[in-house]
């Protein structure tokens, strides 16, 4: 039982370290970044980041946040993601909703999860050759190598949108975060609406007072 536990905190902390690594993208004057070109400079963003600032992270989590938040704002699709989160209650929630699901739902993922970067080795990242084709979502594979030298697929997908790539999910041993999260709150909205869902994203977020 405590293997299974375990394996579910570390499945967990690669989450939020996988789903972040794929954030970042250098920007390509030329032309616009390829889906792995998104991920393997991604990559090298990150590992910068954590070699020059890892120690003050530790101590300064607004420093982390806000290094987490430079990275992944402008190159995390939210909408798309928050609308694939969301799937049929996003057809019928309201514009006002839509916008502070938007913005509860990113800002609660980057708290939530911002300590697994810290834990994160750059150099276990293996980048497999991409095969793709242009079209309107890509994947781009790669494994994350353990302490014990197994490997652990994980899957990158990205969307083309307004000729640019961005990521919105993220596959680990097959398991999908999207698909997660969505089961997870699919639960809380059928138990208590989409209102005090996006409520209680708002307050463990830190965008409205707790009391």
């Amino acid at each position: 039982m405590k293997s299974k536990r375990y394996g579910v905190d570390a499945m967990r902390r690669l989450t939020v370290a996988t789903v972040m690594i794929c954030l970042g993208v250098i920007a390509i004057p030329a032309r616009a970044a390829t889906p792995v070109e998104v991920i393997t400079e991604a990559v090298e963003l990150l590992k910068v980041g954590l070699n020059t600032r890892k120690d003050e992270f530790v101590d300064d989590k607004d420093a982390l946040y806000e290094f987490i938040d430079g990275i992944l704002l402008p190159r995390f699709d939210r909408e798309f993601a928050a609308g694939a989160v969301l799937g049929k209650h996003w057809r019928t929630a309201t514009d006002e909703q839509k916008t502070r699901f938007i913005e509860a739902f990113y800002s609660s993922l980057v708290h939530r999860y911002a300590d697994g970067i810290l834990e994160f080795d750059t150099s276990r990242v293996e980048i497999l050759p991409y095969r793709g084709e242009s079209k309107r979502t890509a994947t781009v594979k790669t494994n994350v190598r353990r302490e014990d030298s197994t490997k652990i697929p994980v899957y990158y997908t990205l969307v083309n949108r307004e000729d640019k790539w961005r990521m919105f999910n993220v596959t680990i041993e097959g398991v999908s975060y999207v698909r997660n999260y969505k089961m997870e709150l699919e639960t809380q909205i059928r138990e208590s609406g989409l209102e005090q869902v996006i409520q209680r994203l708002e307050t463990e977020a830190g965008l409205v007072s707790s009391e």
